[in-house]
């Protein structure tokens, strides 16, 4: 998983924008490291979210603006009936399930953004009350979009996760890496 973003290649802006969404992505993936499946859907603190609710989250929430760019709907539709489900796991979903289904969905989006005749292009905004009717944003903003989204909650998975057992981001990367901290 990603934990530092290099430089981009000269005119590479693509690139260094889904280089930086893959490591906000990581950060998250990060702090499931080691966790049980009862661990990861815990609460720990006053919110409802716990790890595995949000890997859910930003997996949905991503592959559903990939989806309005390309012009289709996004796979799982939301509305008051079942908006209590996009921070939870149900059903036969598991930690492990949604881990590969984030990985597809995040090639998807690579593909998505580096096949893009411009990041220039427009799409519709949906039209919800928070978005402003008839407002249309560019290929660039939807991937500032997702980092904004992903790095938002990645600093929650930060939050639970040390909550959680006490593990923090440096002691969890270095785990990864197979070094020690401090």
């Amino acid at each position: 998983m990603v934990t530092h973003v290099r430089a981009e290649e000269q005119g590479d802006e693509r690139g260094a924008l889904l280089s930086f969404l893959a490591e906000q992505r990581g950060g998250i993936r990060r702090a499931l490291l080691g966790l049980t499946e009862e661990q990861a859907s815990s609460r720990p603190s006053a919110s409802e979210l716990s790890l595995a609710g949000l890997l859910k989250h930003v997996a949905e929430v991503e592959q559903g603006w990939v989806a309005r760019a390309k012009g289709e709907p996004p796979a799982v539709h939301r509305d008051e009936t079942n908006w209590h489900e996009c921070h939870r796991l149900v059903g036969d979903e598991t930690v492990e399930s949604q881990l590969v289904y984030w990985e597809k969905v995040a090639a998807e989006t690579e593909a998505f953004v580096r096949a893009v005749p411009s990041l220039d292009d427009t799409f519709p905004l949906p039209n919800d009350p928070w978005f402003p009717p008839d407002e249309r944003v560019s290929m660039r903003w939807l991937v500032l979009h997702l980092i904004r989204e992903t790095a938002r909650h990645a600093g929650h998975a930060d939050i639970i996760r040390e909550s959680l057992d006490g593990a923090t981001a440096f002691e969890l990367v270095a785990k990864e890496q197979g070094t020690s901290w401090g």
